[in-house]
């Protein structure tokens, strides 16, 4: 029996590794919420609604693929939308240590959801929206790394 999973993360912007880590819960999940979420810790390029219609573009392809904006415990999401388990992409070693202390957070919350990590491809490994803003705002090419709507986003970001 397949389930309902939730992929959430800043998506700002939604990059490559991001999709590819989509494209592969989409084959694995019978239904896959993307969630923008709300990031205390971080102060977005992009507003929410401007992440969320990135991300809607993202994933128009893939029939089982919706996305959602929340403002709150993931945990909480998860369980108002029958969703059993959570996705969460690990890139490096480094990203191991964070997901696993929030994986057993989040099941102590809520031990009916658990958490499943997902690889994106190598060639995205290094990946991160972090760096694609960085180099954006310094004029450098990230089309290799972003959808064309996302690039277009980011330069027109990058002008202002």
């Amino acid at each position: 029996m397949k389930k309902v999973a939730v992929y959430p993360g800043t998506f700002d912007p939604i990059t490559h590794g991001h999709i590819d880590v989509i494209q592969r819960a989409s084959e694995i999940f019978s239904r896959v919420i993307v969630l923008v979420a709300h990031n205390t810790a971080k102060t977005p390029m992009f507003d929410a609604k401007e992440r969320l219609e990135m991300v809607r573009t993202a994933v128009k392809k893939y029939r089982n693929v919706r996305a959602e904006i929340f403002d709150g415990l993931l945990v909480d999401f998860a369980v108002k939308k029958k969703a059993g388990v959570i996705i969460r992409g690990l890139r490096a070693v480094s990203d191991f240590e964070y997901e696993f202390q929030m994986a057993l957070t989040n099941r102590k919350l809520a031990p009916g959801v658990t958490t499943v990590f997902l690889m994106p491809h190598e060639k995205f490994a290094y990946l991160n929206s972090s760096i694609v803003r960085e180099i954006a705002l310094l004029g450098g090419d990230v089309s290799q790394f972003v959808p064309p709507y996302v690039l277009r986003a980011l330069e027109k970001r990058a002008a202002d």
